[in-house]
């Protein structure tokens, strides 16, 4: 059994995932109306592939007959694996920790989804470090193949292995790295995304030419400014604020009009309105 704390976009997609695989998923959060958009959100997906030929209808039901939804995690008492998918706040997830380390079994390990935090700092809210691993996967979860597998200071190889094997039995592709900001793909990534909100706020080049420069020049499916609307500017501004005050390097600075952006709450395709408007 899967326990997945968060029913946003990215915990949404992992208990997705996770179903599909034949699992039996615990969803949690805080709130009916955060758990009804996750499950939403799992539907329109499976809906989707259904439309296109990918999923028989009767896999898309047993899918959904795989995951059941709790307000706590006390549903999830028996899981195998606890997957945190909370917002970027680390008192969110120091709780959420917590509870779950007292609520598991000994055996059970605890993983992170968390895109920039210290693994070996988040490991310190539970009593299992050698069982507390990074299980980082990119948004959208069903169509992404890459699952970085985060080893902590004290992350066994044992756990590191069976992290390992969970993100091959969902289908994906899983890469093992360093406990360091921004781990791998996000390290090379958000810094390239900062640099197209300077080129766009130094008046380079209009949002849509410069995603159109990076899509057609470097073969890149999206451009820097869509992907940071789709990941969410709140997000965005949150990675590379850990970058630069891990890193301690004035490279990573943040462009200050992300953060004018999300001071005004134009936070990418979730508010409607980015870099790009967003009808409905």
């Amino acid at each position: 059994m899967v326990l997945v704390a968060g029913a946003g976009q990215m915990g949404a997609g992992i208990a997705q995932v996770s179903a599909q695989a034949g699992m039996q998923v615990v969803l949690t959060d805080v709130a009916d109306e955060f758990i009804a958009r996750g499950i939403a959100a799992i539907e329109k997906n499976l809906g989707r592939q259904v439309e296109k030929g990918k999923l028989e209808a009767a896999a898309r039901e047993q899918t959904m007959a795989r995951i059941t939804t709790s307000l706590t995690l006390d549903a999830g008492r028996d899981a195998d694996l606890l997957i945190e998918a909370a917002p970027e706040v680390v008192e969110i997830k120091q709780g959420l920790f917590a509870a779950g380390d007292a609520l598991l079994r000994d055996e059970a390990i605890i993983a992170t989804n968390t895109s920039s935090l210290s693994i070996t700092g988040l490991a310190t809210f539970t009593k299992r470090p050698d069982r507390f691993v990074g299980i980082h996967f990119f948004n959208p979860v069903p169509a992404m193949a890459l699952v970085e597998v985060v080893r902590g200071l004290e992350t066994s190889d044992e756990t590191v292995a069976t992290a390992r094997a969970f993100a091959e039995s969902v289908g994906k592709t899983p890469i093992t790295v360093a406990d360091s900001p921004g781990f791998v793909a996000n390290r090379i990534l958000f810094p390239m995304i900062n640099e197209a909100v300077f080129a766009l706020y130094e008046g380079v080049a209009s949002a849509e030419e410069i995603d159109a420069g990076m899509k057609l020049g470097a073969n890149h499916p999206m451009g820097p400014l869509a992907l940071a609307d789709l990941v969410g500017l709140d997000t965005t501004l949150a990675i590379i604020e850990t970058l630069h005050r891990d890193l301690g390097d004035p490279k990573y600075r943040p462009c200050p009009l992300l953060r004018r952006y999300v001071a005004a709450g134009k936070l990418g395709r979730k508010a409607g309105s980015g870099f790009y408007e967003y009808g409905g």
